[in-house]
């Protein structure tokens, strides 16, 4: 598998990052499956993590409402997702730092500080989201007449945060993940309606664009869900986390420059392989998603504002299924989601501080990660809990999202442009050019979406 290499021109190896012993070495070398699948990590989780309930209801509500018009986000948003999680996974490789401890290196105080008041509204926004993933999880087992969803949005709050704080969560999480892939059932609705192919392709190359204030506002929410601040922070930090466990300098991180020059290509490339199949995952499912809710929902012309509703998107091929899938569905992604945004915002905050953090570490080792952590998750579950429109929570977290990714890009791309951070590793031509033509899309889609709001969209 080739991947393009923005910043040197030699051929990319594909091999496991770290030995396992010589029989499990000589393994992955002789099977290509076992030495891509060692290869896939944090950039496959956050691409996971990415289609959260909020995601699922955006890209439903999408095709719901405009049909197939809206599906040029698609071919719009992978390469800008693929350069900008590459750049913030190549900036925490070079440098064995987390985005939060980079944004430290590189501004001063005073920039810092509003860098540290972004955070504070980044954690605000996720606290939103974290929410409408909770409220989600409630409505998921309320489907499965399982209880009122208030009760379980709670319980799944109060669950996730004490496994997280006794550090347990990696095996539950290793359970959940399993039950995103119900997500995959929406690919197979496309194949068991009757989708207009025509139209996808119209919807597809942006013939069906429109110019009122809902649609434009809905564009904001798609491109938002699937280039989320958080995501930026996640990846960084659990890549940080990867790295730490190789144990070469002590609880350090090593960079590239301290790693021979082959090995130190091979990170890098191996890096890329994880993002870009992470990212490529993220987006087939949104166009899965969006395209059966447009043959389904959109061609009934059924609004989404219940879970209950946007599962009915499932039933040519679940039918009666449709419901418990959605639920599950909706379940294992939120159950994945909830803890990566609590945690994302935090890590951000605390590096910047220069605190400790990680799920890795206990309470103790890092009290301030911790503290935030908590309050985003209380506080979450608490606006699970009050919020008397499931669905338009979740689109709304999106747009907050769509509002906040434009100034965290400005600051990933000066970052990733310095020689002085950087090295050699430093932005080539194509990722700053991909780099800030998302910027520039993300900043024009956050003004309208401020406009959308305060309007009352």
């Amino acid at each position: 598998m080739a991947v393009i290499d923005p910043t040197a021109g030699s051929e990319p190896e594909l091999t496991p990052p770290r030995e396992d012993g010589p029989e499990a070495d000589q393994q992955s070398k002789r099977n290509p499956v076992i030495r891509f699948l060692r290869v896939l990590g944090p950039g496959l989780v956050t691409g996971a993590a990415d289609d959260d309930p909020s995601g699922v209801a955006t890209y439903s509500q999408a095709g719901a409402t405009f049909g197939n018009g809206l599906l040029w986000t698609v071919p719009l948003s992978l390469p800008l997702m693929m350069a900008v999680q590459e750049i913030c996974d190549r900036m925490t490789l070079a440098t064995g730092d987390s985005l939060g401890r980079l944004i430290r290196r590189r501004f001063r105080r005073s920039v810092g500080i509003a860098v540290g008041v972004l955070i504070v509204a980044l954690i605000a926004a996720n606290c939103l989201n974290l929410a409408a993933d909770l409220n989600a999880i409630g409505q998921g087992m309320q489907l499965l007449h399982a209880g009122p969803a208030w009760i379980w949005s709670i319980v799944a709050g109060l669950v996730i945060l004490v496994t997280v704080m006794l550090g347990s969560f990696e095996l539950i999480g290793k359970i959940f993940k399993w039950l995103c892939l119900v997500l995959l059932v929406y690919i197979a609705v496309l194949f068991a309606t009757h989708v207009n192919w025509g139209s996808v392709a119209t919807g597809l190359a942006g013939f069906q664009f429109q110019l009122s204030p809902a649609y434009l506002g809905l564009a904001v929410g798609v491109l938002g869900t699937s280039i989320s601040p958080y995501m930026f922070f996640w990846q960084s930090a659990q890549r940080v986390e990867e790295l730490e466990e190789e144990k070469r300098g002590g609880d350090d991180a090593p960079a590239l420059e301290e790693r021979p020059a082959k090995e130190a290509r091979r990170r890098l490339r191996n890096g890329r392989v994880d993002v870009f199949t992470g990212m490529a995952f993220s987006v087939l499912i949104m166009f899965a998603i969006i395209a059966s809710s447009a043959a389904t929902l959109g061609a009934h012309h059924k609004t989404v504002s219940s879970a209950a509703e946007a599962a009915k998107a499932l039933e040519p091929i679940a039918g009666n299924f449709a419901s418990v899938l959605f639920a599950l569905g909706f379940i294992g992604s939120g159950m994945l989601a909830v803890p990566v945004l609590a945690a994302a915002g935090a890590a951000g905050l605390s590096a910047l501080m220069n605190k400790n953090w990680g799920l890795d570490k206990s309470p103790r080792r890092a009290p301030l990660f911790y503290v935030l952590l908590g309050i985003g998750m209380i506080g979450g579950t608490i606006l699970a809990v009050v919020s008397t429109d499931p669905i338009g929570l979740l689109v709304l977290s999106a747009i907050v999202n769509g509002i906040a990714a434009g100034p965290f890009l400005i600051i990933i791309m000066l970052i990733s442009r310095d020689r002085t951070i950087m090295g050699k590793y430093r932005n080539g031509r194509l990722a700053a050019t991909l780099g800030w033509l998302t910027t520039a899309i993300m900043c024009v889609a956050g003004a309208y979406g401020v406009w959308y709001t305060i309007a009352g969209g």
